[in-house]
């Protein structure tokens, strides 16, 4: 059945959902800051949130959202402020409104070139998140509904964070076999993080965790790997940021995932080495070997 879909954002994710579900056959009309004036704003079946996180709340303030009409958001990361998911954000802000998280491994050029990717799709029911992933769904752009929608959310926003620090590691030259240790002790800390805060560990196993953190810590196409390769470089972290193109989400994750962290007495070292080397004038050759230097001890 053909949906009127209202797409916040105009940049490339928001252009690539934009074509999948026009491909999917519904009726579709975007919104952006400089086309403030959108078909079905008022009468939209769903709004497809595709723009920075740490924007969500002040756009989902702006734009009225329908009666009922579900809010897919397409933002990973966690609100710096009040450490809300995006999910918990779209909540505060249309409270009537069911939210659900869109994540996994995906890029939006790949999607753009008809690629086949997949990806997951969290909502507070898995009738909800089935009906919509059914809705969405191309051959080539495959969704998996999820009723976890919290651990969807986790995993799309800590995996910038540990990107970036596998971005540093590349830069420094560190190989292919520290790379893999850091993945590794990488998804160790988001399962910790993800378990604390009553995620399941199979929605961490899949797309929107594992699958995602694979992506986005190997490839240049990712801008939190590619902020880390020129902060391991030798390029300053601000520099670093400034120079890619598009929000660093890790960027402005990292200190509130530090502090979430520590509220839940997690132990996250690769995410606070991030940290101390964005936001607190640390080195990355400081905060490797300060892992390293860590107390041996069994892995699991």
């Amino acid at each position: 059945m053909t949906k009127k879909i209202l797409i916040l954002g105009d940049g490339s994710w928001g252009s690539a959902l934009a074509q999948v579900a026009t491909r999917a056959g519904h009726d579709v009309s975007v919104w952006s800051r400089r086309n403030r004036i959108a078909r079905h704003m008022s009468e939209a079946d769903a709004v497809i949130v595709a723009i920075p996180a740490q924007s969500v709340r002040l756009v989902l303030g702006e734009v009225t959202v329908p009666a009922e009409a579900a809010i897919i958001i397409a933002a990973k990361g966690i609100e710096q402020g009040t450490a809300l998911f995006m999910h918990q954000v779209a909540r505060a802000r249309a409270p009537f409104n069911p939210a659900l998280i869109l994540s996994g491994p995906s890029f939006a050029a790949d999607v753009l070139a008809g690629k086949p990717t997949a990806v997951t799709l969290g909502g507070a029911t898995l009738a909800l998140a089935n009906q919509w992933a059914e809705a969405l769904s191309l051959p080539h752009f495959r969704i998996y509904g999820s009723d976890d929608v919290l651990g969807v959310a986790i995993g799309g926003a800590m995996k910038n964070v540990l990107a970036i620090a596998c971005g540093i590691s590349d830069g420094r030259k560190l190989g292919d076999s520290a790379r893999a240790a850091l993945i590794t002790r990488s998804f160790a800390e988001l399962s910790r993080f993800g378990r604390a805060l009553g995620a399941r560990p199979e929605t961490l196993m899949g797309l929107s965790g594992l699958g995602d953190l694979l992506l986005t810590c190997t490839s240049p196409q990712s801008r939190n790997y590619s902020a880390g390769y020129l902060i391991g470089s030798g390029v300053d972290p601000r520099a670093a940021i400034a120079e890619i193109k598009g929000t660093v989400e890790g960027a402005l994750t990292a200190e509130v995932a530090v502090e979430a962290a520590r509220q839940h007495g997690i132990d996250m070292p690769i995410i606070a080495a991030v940290h101390a080397i964005l936001d607190q004038g640390s080195d990355p050759e400081t905060e490797i070997n300060r892992l390293l230097r860590r107390p041996l001890k069994s892995e699991l």
